[in-house]
């Protein structure tokens, strides 16, 4: 391989490109012809590629786009996957997901024996993304040609795994166990509806009566933003699904989330619970819907869903 200082400038921007996806590694079980069709085994460090993208050539990170959370595209909630191969500055990060105008943007580096994962709405950072976290698993097991059967991402919200099961993904995230809560006079006029319960973790949640309630509810955001906590899910027993939910989150920048994986580590344990069984199915029941197949075991929460690919692009930074 020439040295970069060799390499013209669109050969340095090439070289930035394969190797975002190239540097995983035979030990994390990625196969390096499933990476690049042209990279063989070049390699580029961090400083490098830093030092490549200064030079003068365009950096290039490739992104995916996928609808998790369902078996088809335009279903579920789409989400961004961006391989990186080192973290750049957080603003960067930001600015990405700012553009991409999606409710997550995920972002992952690979670590020696797993995946560090971090997750952006267009306004910040948050500590746990479901659909974000199956649609990275996507790629990474069906794009980068992961060749083991369980993923581990290093997160804000500890370790958590991805097994492929079939054609369906398995997500091992820790449960929430939602507490009762004073009622928010801001949360009854934010919802425009009085809950028959109401119950706080990461998120407050609000039980109705019925699935016809969940559906009909029209939020005013701007009352819901002035809440203390992250969003608020409302849920009620389904007439298809054991229950059903809708997500709201508006000072992340998220009015309604499609399909919401990490309000689920709040909504399972609660409806076990309330069930009496550990084995759930629930639907979100937003415009564009989507199905989770939940499990609750202990203070974990498995989490299965289907995910699909519908957009394969390049940011030019």
């Amino acid at each position: 391989m020439k040295h970069a200082g060799q390499e013209s400038k669109k050969t340095a921007s090439r070289m930035v490109v394969y190797v975002l996806h190239v540097d995983f590694g035979d030990a994390l079980g990625i196969k390096p012809e499933s990476c690049c069709g042209e990279c063989g085994s070049a390699r580029l460090s961090s400083a490098q590629i830093q030092t490549l993208g200064f030079w003068g050539g365009t950096l290039k990170l490739k992104q995916y786009q996928v609808d998790a959370f369902t078996d088809k595209v335009f279903g579920g909630n789409p989400a961004a996957v961006v391989p990186l191969s080192a973290w750049p500055d957080d603003s960067l990060l930001q600015a990405i997901a700012e553009e991409n105008n999606l409710s997550e943007t995920a972002f992952f580096v690979p670590a020696e024996k797993a995946f560090q994962l971090r997750w952006f709405t267009p306004l910040k950072e948050v500590d746990l993304c479901g659909h974000a976290t199956l649609a990275t698993a996507h790629i990474i097991f069906e794009i980068l040609g992961y060749s083991k059967s369980v993923i581990t991402f290093e997160t804000r919200s500890g370790a958590l795994f991805v097994e492929k099961n079939g054609a369906r993904l398995k997500m091992n995230f820790p449960a929430q166990s939602p507490a009762p809560c004073q009622l928010s006079e801001i949360l009854v006029k934010g919802l425009g509806q009085h809950p028959v319960e109401v119950l706080a973790a990461d998120d407050y949640l609000a039980v109705f009566d019925n699935e016809a309630t969940v559906r009909a509810i029209k939020p005013d955001q701007a009352i819901l933003g002035q809440l203390d906590l992250r969003g608020v899910i409302i849920t009620a027993p389904g007439m298809e699904a054991d229950f059903v939910s809708r997500f709201f989150a508006p000072k992340y920048g998220v009015p309604e989330d499609p399909v919401t994986g990490s309000a689920h580590c709040a909504l399972a344990p609660y409806w076990a619970n309330k069930l009496g069984r550990n084995i759930l199915t629930a639907q979100q029941v937003s415009k564009r819907g989507g199905n989770i197949t939940c499990a609750v075991k202990t203070d974990r929460v498995f989490l299965s869903g289907s995910a699909v690919m519908f957009m394969e692009s390049e940011i030019f930074l």
